[in-house]
């Protein structure tokens, strides 16, 4: 055997563990999901119908998933700006500011990232609480009145109480990215810029910002896949995308289809949904960063 194909035959051996569970557990779903979203289907051993593209006219008709694809987008948006906003500051302070207690800053800050989102969502359960939570008594601080707003019962504040948990949960982890991006700028850039007199905001933008771009991308593609496809969990925790559906995100509207209502061939065509919208958001989201990324170049 040439040495050409021991080196081929070495990597198929290695490779092919990876590609067979790709394709069982990877692959396989999907393949599956496809086909089950054009049949009329409970699961179980009930016998599946086949309906053809009736999943999706609903689809295309159900008012409940305009509401979830919107309130996935919010959450997108939401998290992308806050989490890269004070994930990058926090980031900054910890490497370039004299800030007393580093080190202790950065454990703080991840500690969100060990515990459940069961967890989470349950602590700002308590916090949102009318009665009770923290938020309320906090606010009644500056009334003459006790404030019981409902932060979760009311459908203009349920959203937008579902992003900062969100928000909040995901900074240290992104701020850890961001550290290590800047640790490896060389330090003769910053010495170079002390003598040309650029202040620390010029450096940040001139230097830092710039050499720490391509890990910032990173992390908005990383943000904006987990949360399209992972949102379901805190909000299924918090709200169970009530109240009268206002907060239902595709995720937790496949769950109920699925495992409420047992319209397994309709949660079968949200996920193809689900996958359709996160394939195209990413091909869009890589080529405007790739563009910014030609533009700061």
């Amino acid at each position: 055997m040439t040495q050409s194909a021991r080196r081929r035959t070495f990597f198929i051996i290695f490779l092919l563990p990876t590609f067979l569970f790709f394709c069982l557990f990877t692959l396989y779903p999907i393949v599956k999901g496809v086909q089950i979203s054009f049949f009329d289907w409970s699961g179980g051993t009930k016998e599946m119908d086949f309906i053809g593209l009736d999943n999706y006219k609903q689809l295309l008709r159900d008012p409940i998933v305009g509401t979830a694809v919107g309130n996935d987008y919010f959450l997108v948006v939401g998290k992308v700006i806050g989490i890269m906003l004070l994930a990058t500051f926090f980031a900054v302070a910890v490497t370039r500011l004299n800030v007393w207690g580093k080190n202790v800053y950065r454990v703080l800050f991840f500690i969100p990232n060990v515990i459940s989102v069961v967890v989470i969502g349950v602590l700002w359960r308590y916090v949102y609480n009318p009665n009770l939570g923290f938020l309320n008594s906090f606010l009644s601080l500056f009334t003459s009145e006790r404030v019981q707003t409902a932060w979760l019962g009311e459908p203009h504040t349920a959203m937008m109480s579902l992003l900062w948990p969100s928000i909040w949960a995901g900074i240290g982890f992104y701020m850890i990215l961001l550290v290590a991006a800047i640790l490896s700028i060389p330090g003769e850039l910053y010495e170079a810029a002390d003598l040309d007199g650029a202040s620390q905001w010029r450096q940040f933008l001139s230097v830092t910002l710039p050499l720490m771009w391509e890990q910032m991308k990173v992390s908005i593609l990383h943000i904006v896949m987990t949360t399209l496809n992972g949102s379901f969990i805190l909000v299924w925790i918090m709200t169970e995308g009530g109240p009268d559906n206002s907060t239902q995100v595709m995720g937790s509207y496949l769950y109920q289809m699925g495992f409420r209502q047992y319209h397994m061939g309709y949660a079968a065509t949200i996920g193809v949904l689900i996958l359709v919208l996160s394939l195209l958001t990413t091909i869009i989201l890589q080529r405007v960063l790739k563009r910014e990324t030609i533009e700061m170049a």
